[in-house]
């Protein structure tokens, strides 16, 4: 069976949905038809002419991209710029290419998340939060003979997680009144009589984006014409993630022998930083690329040093004067190790459909003059 673009794109947003993106990022599928082909994907973090170049001459069907090279998108795509000679060879060589940008950030097992465990980060949170899960309980009244049978048909579809555990139910048995008006039906009791019928209430939570599939599994096996059922949104903690992460290093350590760290983590020579060198850090924030809008949240949920890319003079002087020390390593640098994680999780489900390559192109724009 040939594996499709769209067979790719479902897997891909199972680990990296839309929800988790920045509103109004321009992520998906940005050029090609989700009903090409694919046998071979190249990933990359920048989509520029010399990518393109390696993805022609590999004969490359999709490109699986971090940064999409028509964010900022013209009002023309005139083939003699930038974008638009990159446009006419993707379209020119049948080149599907897909971006996921602040949703690649933000995952579980993405840019953020990559980078704090290269560093050795332990008891890592998001350092801003994007998205959370939302509960809600859900309850249904059901006669006695029913109970287990819609019981399993709601925690089948979805209901009943909490954590690590699963068809989690509480059962409360009691009498159920009602009156069927004239032109019901009703499985038990008669019309224009008060019936007092022995009944459960299946009591259970989940997470609101399985609501629709809960009901409708519970419709289906539900005898009664106009079942019984409550929702009620809870603030119960659930899943969280978003920009940025936060953690700690195993035992601290001087701000310079972290550089040395940083360096040597993430494969750079030279460091912008601010701060003491011989102070002790031991509380890390981070956010992969740029992120110094975010400086003040790691300044404010007590981090020692911010560690990030871009960061701007006037940013860097006032995070100074909070003593938050930075480490500027670099937008590309702080990002690079993902691409590794997105091609092996293409390798984990596609490797016997379809070819994965890491491009080989250095998309950093900036070098770095020693003299």
């Amino acid at each position: 069976m040939s594996l499709k673009t769209s067979d790719i794109i479902r897997k891909i947003e199972q680990w990296l949905p839309e929800k988790y993106a920045m509103k109004e990022d321009k992520i998906g599928l940005i050029t090609g038809s989700f009903e090409k082909e694919v046998n071979k994907i190249l990933v990359t973090l920048d989509v520029n002419m010399d990518v393109i170049k390696e993805a022609v001459n590999n004969k490359v069907d999709m490109i699986f991209a971090h940064h999409n090279p028509f964010y900022v998108m013209p009002e023309t795509f005139v083939s003699d710029t930038p974008q638009g000679r990159i446009l006419k060879e993707l379209l020119k060589n049948d080149i599907s290419l897909y971006v996921a940008h602040t949703n690649l950030d933000s995952a579980f097992g993405g840019v953020n998340d990559v980078l704090a465990d290269i560093l050795g980060l332990k008891n890592v949170s998001s350092l801003v939060t994007g998205w959370k899960e939302r509960y809600i309980k859900f309850a249904v009244n059901v006669p006695l003979s029913f109970e287990e049978k819609i019981r399993k048909a709601i925690t089948e579809a979805g209901a009943g997680y909490i954590g690590n555990y699963s068809d989690c139910t509480f059962h409360i048995e009691g009498n159920g009144y009602f009156m069927p008006k004239q032109g019901t039906e009703p499985f038990l009791g008669k019309a224009e009589e008060l019936s007092k019928v022995p009944e459960v209430k299946i009591e259970t939570i989940l997470n609101i984006e399985k609501l629709d599939k809960v009901l409708k599994a519970m419709l289906e096996v539900h005898p009664y014409e106009e079942p019984a059922y409550d929702i009620i949104p809870l603030y119960n903690d659930g899943k969280k993630t978003g920009l940025g992460r936060i953690g700690y290093i195993q035992n601290p350590i001087t701000l310079k022998d972290f550089l040395e760290l940083v360096k040597k983590s993430i494969g750079v020579s030279d460091l912008k930083y601010t701060g003491d060198l011989n102070r002790h850090v031991y509380k890390i924030a981070l956010c992969g690329g740029s992120g110094m809008s975010f400086f003040k949240d790691a300044w404010q949920k007590g981090a020692d040093v911010y560690l990030t890319g871009d960061i701007k003079f006037h940013e860097a002087q006032e995070a100074k004067e909070l003593g938050l020390a930075l480490i500027d390593a670099g937008h590309y640098a702080t990002e690079k190790p993902v691409v590794e994680k997105a091609a092996n999780f293409l390798l984990l489900n596609f490797k016997e459909k379809a070819q994965v390559i890491i491009s080989k192109v250095n998309t950093d724009p900036f070098a770095y003059y020693k003299g």
